[in-house]
């Protein structure tokens, strides 16, 4: 029994605009992105399913190339899909950096070449992050779309990925006040009266902190924003949920709950079973006993289908499931 089901939280979260799925690698969070998106969708709001995983799979789901750019899906009014190009942004991120580097080495008059400066921003591992993180709040700060389902990365990365604003906003505000002590001591040592000329670094920093704070208050926005995750009623994958929703708490990005995959209904195999199939079905009942134990807002429960969900009808059949009544 389901103490309140998607379709409920749903409702009593009207504003809800930004919906992620996320969890351990394999466990249908592509799945149930895609599900939800047509069914938000199918209630006539304007929807953009985006992938920020590296390995996209939305083009297999979907079976159409959503690959680039956003794509309208073949038989479902208001949805578009988007399979985030990663090496292009990672590209473009690198070119926009070159950018900065060299303009700012050009105001600070520091003849330097700056290839080892955009080397050493570009190597860090979470360069990659850091890349996705910008292109997704892009797509979110357009505002062309009424609802956005985010299909995540496996949840280690998933948690870098949006827990980039905090970490950036801490960053920005060091650099500001380092950026204020070095002109308050430029302007005491400064010998010239005449009026400090405009600093483009500061400026610059102070439209990257209003953009960081913004993209903070829309995920931290508990209204507008809900993350889910994906489970399977096995050891692995809950003790992967376990250990993040605490941390995605402590980052203030709403938690909407947990959404249990491929459950085997024990009134479809038969009476008479392979021992195989009744093995499975008896350890997935204990670890339903301890996802209800460990999470109390479980949202829905899907089964595992006798084909795999790929196309439009098979996601309106999950679609029944995750959003059941």
């Amino acid at each position: 029994m389901i103490e309140k089901p998607m379709v409920q939280f749903v409702q009593e979260h009207p504003k809800l605009k930004y919906v992620f799925f996320g969890g351990k690698g394999g466990v249908g969070k592509t799945v149930m992105a895609g599900t939800a998106a047509l069914w938000f969708a199918r209630q006539g709001r304007r929807t953009l399913l985006a992938s920020t995983n590296p390995v996209h799979s939305l083009s297999g789901l979907l079976r159409q190339d959503v690959f680039g750019k956003p794509t309208p899906v073949e038989g479902v009014p208001n949805l578009w899909a988007y399979e985030i190009d990663t090496k292009d942004t990672i590209e473009r991120s690198k070119r926009e950096i070159r950018e900065k580097i060299e303009w700012f080495l050009k105001y600070a008059d520091i003849r330097v070449k700056t290839d080892e400066f955009v080397e050493s921003a570009t190597m860090n591992p979470a360069f990659e992050e850091s890349a996705m993180f910008e292109n997704m709040i892009d797509i979110m700060f357009e505002d062309k779309y009424e609802v956005y389902v985010f299909d995540t990365a496996p949840t280690a990365n998933a948690r870098r990925l949006l827990g980039m604003s905090s970490v950036y906003s801490m960053w920005v505000n060091k650099m500001v006040q380092s950026r204020q002590e070095a002109m308050t001591l430029r302007e005491l040592l400064s010998y010239s009266k005449k009026k400090q000329e405009k600093d483009p670094l500061m400026e610059y920093l102070l439209r990257f902190r209003d953009r960081m704070a913004h993209a903070k208050k829309l995920l931290t926005d508990a209204e507008k924003t809900a993350f889910f995750f994906v489970t399977l009623p096995e050891a692995l994958p809950i003790a992967v949920i376990r250990r993040f929703i605490n941390w995605f708490d402590e980052f203030g990005i709403p938690v909407g709950g947990v959404v249990v995959n491929m459950l085997i209904d024990p009134q479809a195999v038969g009476e008479n079973p392979p021992e195989f199939v009744r093995n499975r079905i008896a350890m997935q009942a204990e670890y339903m006993e301890e996802i209800r134990r460990l999470f109390p807002n479980v949202r829905a429960l899907v089964p595992l289908f006798e084909t795999e969900v790929q196309g439009v009808p098979m996601l309106e059949r999950t679609a029944a499931h995750l959003f059941a009544g």
